[in-house]
């Protein structure tokens, strides 16, 4: 590993941090052509998926891509999916070397590609600032090792904890910066996700907004009984925005028929403990549709549910400095722990001033 790899990696990992978000069920890739110290090729993973970045790179590079070195931060596809193999596009191109930030985990590719590239006498770098993308795709690693996507907790609550007043008054506790970093983090994501309790309470519409044309992101609402207003956001919004609901195996027949009338879709889970929906059946139905990164945003019980379950990743909070005191809705429902050593443990990634408020980003500790 050199300078000039690890220089012109960062320029391939912060292309594919484009596609966060909007390329799922597919890794988000960056890819970069460089000719005699220059570039000629840039590519990333294209909304939806299709085209890979190392397509569009090649396309941009033209003939130039002979002989040159490509970086790209996922070993290139090996099989033959909705387009041909990108390990075989870039041998066509008659490129020189390709430096690779990590071997892809699926099956289909693992090491193949790489094969493909050293068999056709291709020189292959590997390990290059793997640790940022490995944080990058923890995601789609996340679907494909686990079958579930990653999830990430977030809660923006007072400084003793608390989400909203007694009377239920939430809006709003975090100021306008926060606000829109929220919509950033909605972004990046596949999905946003919220229990029935604040679909009822809150009627979002859990779209990103204020920040250009984007992908929207699949609005997920777990509900057992199916009782969420079929009158509210969610449902005239449903035909228009991607809206999948996660239910009980037991909800109402007449309510999953008048909601996929809707638009929605519907995933049936068993139920569990303390009669709610199994949090890891929920979250293996979501991987299996295709889902790398969820955005968690509440409420109490599903956050709770998730925590106890072990399944939150990252955990996101924002502090606002005000105090609501014991009376008011706190951020997170019953966990029934009895002992210290039973809570879920997480290091501290991140901690920073967003105009008024604090966020800090913690991720969950190993073991």
């Amino acid at each position: 590993m050199n300078e000039t790899d690890i220089r012109y990696m960062r320029v391939a990992l912060s292309l594919g941090a484009r596609g966060l978000g909007q390329v799922w069920p597919n890794p988000a890739v960056g890819c970069v052509i460089v000719k005699d110290g220059r570039i000629v090729g840039r590519g990333w993973t294209a909304p939806g998926g299709r085209p890979h970045a190392e397509t569009r790179a090649l396309e941009q590079a033209g003939g130039e891509a002979k002989g040159a070195d490509v970086y790209v931060t996922l070993e290139p596809c090996a099989h033959h999916g909705q387009t041909p193999p990108c390990a075989d596009a870039l041998v066509a191109a008659g490129v020189a070397r390709v430096v690779v930030a990590m071997q892809d985990p699926d099956p289909r590719v693992s090491g193949k590609g790489l094969g493909r590239l050293r068999v056709a006498g291709i020189e292959v770098v590997e390990g290059v600032l793997g640790e940022a993308a490995g944080a990058m795709q923890q995601g789609f690693v996340s679907r494909v090792t686990r079958g579930r996507p990653m999830v990430t907790l977030k809660f923006a609550a007072s400084l003793d904890g608390r989400i909203a007043t007694a009377t239920g008054e939430s809006k709003w506790i975090t100021g306008p910066e926060a606000r829109r970093l929220v919509h950033a983090m909605r972004a990046r994501h596949d999905a946003v996700m919220v229990g029935g309790g604040t679909a009822r309470l809150d009627d979002p519409s859990l779209t990103v907004r204020d920040l250009g044309h984007v992908r929207q992101p699949v609005r997920v609402v777990w509900s057992r009984h199916l009782d969420v207003p079929l009158t509210g956001q969610l449902a005239r919004t449903a035909k228009d925005v991607p809206l999948w609901l996660v239910h009980g195996e037991d909800a109402n027949p007449d309510l999953i028929s008048a909601w996929a009338g809707l638009g929605a879709r519907l995933f049936a889970c068993p139920v569990g403990t303390g009669r709610q929906i199994k949090p890891e059946s929920a979250l293996q139905a979501l991987g299996q549709a295709g889902l790398t990164r969820v955005f968690c945003e509440g409420g109490g019980a599903l956050a709770a549910s998730l925590l106890a379950a072990e399944l939150v990743d990252e955990l996101i909070l924002f502090n606002a400095g005000l105090a609501i005191g014991a009376e008011g809705q706190p951020m997170l429902g019953a966990l029934g722990l009895d002992r210290l050593a039973d809570a879920s443990r997480f290091n501290l990634m991140e901690h920073r001033a967003i105009g008024p408020d604090i966020m800090s980003r913690w991720v969950c500790r190993p073991g």
